[in-house]
C-alpha cells in the first residue's frame, strides 16, 4: 500500500505495525467535519498495515516491545492454539476435500506468490488447490495509484492467507470482480452475479465476504432485496455465506464513504438473514497462543495507538425483520434482524501478520485487523465443519441459535466490552452509544466466539437434528 498522504492522526503501533483503516463496510474513518478525500478510500472491512516494508513476519514480542506492551500481533500457530484447533487437526479435520470461496473486488496480481511466502514463513502446506476466477470479466490492469486498488490487493491477501491458516488443507477459490464496491449498489451487481456462478457450478460450500455497505446508503429497501438472489440460491444449494459486521462499532459510513453517521446503523450483507454475520473480539495471547484472559468485544476506539473509531460492528437492521432463528433473543433484537451472529479475532491491538506485495516488491510483511480478518477465520471453521459433516451445511444460523439455547460449550460467551464509538463531528465530539457484551446473545459479539474442537462437532450434530433425513 502507498504511504502517501496518510492521515496525520495515524501513528505507528510499534516497529512492525502501522495501522491504516481500509474498510468495505468501512473505509477511511474520517470525522464529520469537512476534510480532503483520502488518496485511497479503501473499501474492504479491514484495517490494513500501511507500511508493508518489514523483511520478516512481525512477532508478538516485537509488536509489544514497540508499543509499550499495548499492541500484540499473532501468527497462524497462535490463533490455531487460541481456537483449540489441535484436536481437530489430530483427528484429520483440516479442511480436506472442502473449498472456501473468497470474493474480493479486483483481487491482487500477486496473491499466489503472497500466499506461498506466507505459507513458507509459517510452515503451512500449500492448499490442495488455489484458483482465481473472474466470472464477470477481465480485471482492469493493476496500478498501485489506481482508485482503491492497493487496498483491495491487501484485503485479498488477508482473506486468502487467514482462511488458509485455520483450514490448511482446504482448497481456495478466489473470485475477483472488475468493479469497485463502495457504498450503495455500485459493485454489488457484479458480486452477486459472480456468486451465482460459484453456486451454480458448485465451486465451494462456504463463501467469505469481507465487504458491505451501510443500509442507509441504499436508496430504498428494494435495492437491497434486489441483490439477494445469490443468498437465496446459496441456502437452497447448501452453501454457507458469511459477511463481516463492520469496523466502526455501532455506526458506519455515510454514502460519501468519508463521513460517519452520528447514530446507530448496520451494514448489509451482514444484516441479511441468509448471511452469517461475523463480528470482532480482542484476543490476549501468549507467544505460544495460550489465552491470557477471556476474549472481549473488540473496541480500540479509545486506545492511544488507534485514535479513530475502531470497534466491532453490531446492531439492528432497518430492512430485515427478526428471522425465526432469533426468536429466542427477541428481548435483545426486538422485531428486527440483529447482528452479529458470532465473533472472531479482529482487534487492532491484537493484529495478525499478513504478507502483501501488490507491486512485486520483495519485502511485504505487515499486520492487519478488522472484521475481514474475523470473517475468513470463521470461514475456515465452517470448512472444518463441512468436512466433519461430509457436505455443506448451508445456512448455519438456525443451528447456531439452537446451540446457544442449550448453552452448548462450543460457543464461548463474550461477556466484556462494548461497541460504543466516538469521533469528531462538525459540532464537536460525537458519541454513538453501542451495545454491551454480555452472557447470551448481544449486539456486539452475537452468540460469542468458538472453541473449535467442541464447536465443530456440536454444529454438525445440531444441523443433523434440524435436518432429519
Amino acid at each position: 500500500m502507498t504511504r502517501e498522504r496518510t492521515p496525520r492522526r495515524l501513528r505507528r503501533l510499534g516497529a512492525a505495525a502501522v495501522a491504516l483503516v481500509a474498510t468495505l463496510a468501512i473505509g477511511l474513518p474520517l470525522s464529520r467535519a469537512p476534510r480532503p478525500a483520502p488518496v485511497l478510500r479503501l473499501v474492504p472491512t479491514a484495517i490494513i498495515d500501511a507500511g508493508f516494508r518489514a523483511g520478516s513476519p512481525p512477532t508478538t514480542a516485537s509488536c509489544r516491545a514497540g508499543s509499550g506492551g499495548k499492541v500484540a500481533c499473532y501468527d497462524p500457530a497462535q490463533l490455531q492454539r487460541a481456537y483449540d484447533l489441535g484436536p481437530l487437526y489430530a483427528a484429520g479435520i483440516e479442511g480436506q476435500h472442502q473449498t472456501i470461496v473468497i470474493v474480493d473486488c479486483y483481487g491482487s496480481p500477486t496473491i499466489a506468490a503472497d500466499l506461498r511466502t506466507f505459507d513458507t514463513a509459517f510452515g503451512l502446506p500449500a492448499p490442495p488447490s488455489f484458483s482465481i476466477i473472474t466470472p464477470r470479466g477481465k480485471i482492469p490492469a493493476y496500478s498501485p495509484s489506481g482508485k482503491d486498488r492497493a487496498g483491495w490487493a491487501a484485503e485479498t491477501s488477508l482473506d486468502v492467507e487467514w482462511a488458509h491458516a485455520l483450514a490448511p488443507k482446504a482448497s481456495i477459490v478466489l473470485v475477483e470482480t472488475p468493479t469497485d464496491e463502495v457504498e450503495g449498489t455500485t459493485g454489488f451487481p457484479d458480486i452477486v452475479a459472480a456468486e451465482q456462478v460459484v453456486i451454480t457450478h458448485h465451486l465451494g460450500t462456504v463463501i467469505s465476504q469481507s465487504f458491505g455497505a451501510t443500509e442507509q446508503t441504499f436508496a430504498a429497501r428494494s435495492q437491497v432485496t434486489g441483490l439477494r438472489s445469490a443468498f437465496v440460491a446459496a441456502e437452497r444449494a447448501g452453501v454457507t455465506v458469511l459477511g463481516g459486521s463492520g469496523d466502526l462499532g455501532a455506526t458506519d459510513f455515510e454514502k460519501n464513504a468519508r463521513t460517519i453517521y452520528p447514530f446507530r446503523v448496520t451494514s448489509w450483507p451482514a444484516s441479511d438473514p441468509l448471511v452469517t454475520a461475523v463480528g470482532g473480539t480482542k484476543l490476549d495471547l501468549s507467544d505460544a497462543g495460550v489465552p491470557l484472559a477471556p476474549a472481549v468485544a473488540w473496541n480500540d476506539t479509545y486506545a492511544r495507538q488507534v485514535p479513530y473509531p475502531s470497534a466491532t460492528g453490531g446492531g439492528r437492521s432497518i430492512y430485515f425483520a427478526r428471522p425465526s432463528y432469533q426468536a429466542g433473543v427477541a428481548a435483545i433484537v426486538g422485531s428486527h434482524r440483529g447482528v452479529p451472529d458470532v465473533a472472531m479475532s479482529a482487534a487492532c491491538t491484537g493484529l495478525v501478520d499478513v504478507y502483501v506485495a501488490p507491486t512485486g516488491g520483495s519485502n511485504g510483511w505487515g499486520t492487519a485487523c478488522g472484521t475481514s480478518e474475523a470473517t475468513p477465520l470463521f470461514a475456515a471453521i465452517v470448512a472444518l465443519a463441512d468436512q466433519e459433516a461430509g457436505h455443506g451445511l448451508g445456512l448455519i444460523n438456525p443451528s447456531l441459535y439452537a446451540l446457544a439455547s442449550v448453552h452448548a460449550s462450543g460457543l464461548v460467551p463474550v461477556t466484556s466490552g462494548d461497541n460504543t464509538v466516538a469521533f469528531e463531528g462538525t459540532g464537536g465530539q460525537v458519541t454513538v452509544k453501542g451495545f454491551q457484551a454480555r452472557a447470551g446473545y448481544n449486539l456486539a459479539t452475537g452468540l460469542g466466539t468458538v472453541d473449535a474442537a467442541v464447536f465443530v462437532p456440536a454444529l454438525v450434530h445440531e444441523w443433523k437434528v434440524l435436518h432429519p433425513r
